[in-house]
């Protein structure tokens, strides 16, 4: 869950990232709820590269290209707003 981690965030000098869904209380598949929530292994790889090159450690056509190989829907509204 983010809202445990997220907790640490005033207590850090540096930026801060993390995952989670809070618990939404869908019924589906592990699998397809980690997807509907993009905690799937392919939006944490994309989300990874994003927070890289926001960071200007990589370039943002790794993210794209990331975004691409993994059917990412960028224009799908964010989970916890349906």
């Amino acid at each position: 869950m983010r809202m445990n981690s997220d907790q640490i965030r005033p207590y850090t000098d540096k930026n801060f990232y993390s995952l989670g869904t809070d618990g939404f209380g869908r019924s589906d598949t592990r699998k397809n709820l980690r997807r509907f929530f993009e905690v799937d292994k392919e939006h944490v790889v994309v989300y990874g590269l994003s927070i890289l090159a926001k960071e200007q450690l990589i370039a943002s056509k790794f993210v794209n290209g990331a975004i691409k190989k993994y059917n990412i829907d960028t224009n799908k509204s964010m989970p916890t707003k349906l």
